[in-house]
């Protein structure tokens, strides 16, 4: 699927390949795989988790 910008619950940007769900769920990698892990928007992080995106 597509590459972009997602950041991890805590704040760490994701830049690289992801899969979406059917359910709406952003995942790491192209593919499922077991070393998949969800990723999230700018906008669905947390204040703290923001404050950490912003600073790098």
């Amino acid at each position: 699927m597509a590459v972009g910008l997602h950041y991890f619950r805590d704040g760490t940007k994701y830049r690289g390949s992801i899969h979406k769900h059917k359910d709406g769920t952003i995942m790491t990698g192209a593919r499922m795989t077991p070393a998949s892990k969800k990723v999230v928007h700018f906008s669905d992080l947390s204040e703290t988790a923001k404050k950490k995106a912003r600073r790098k």
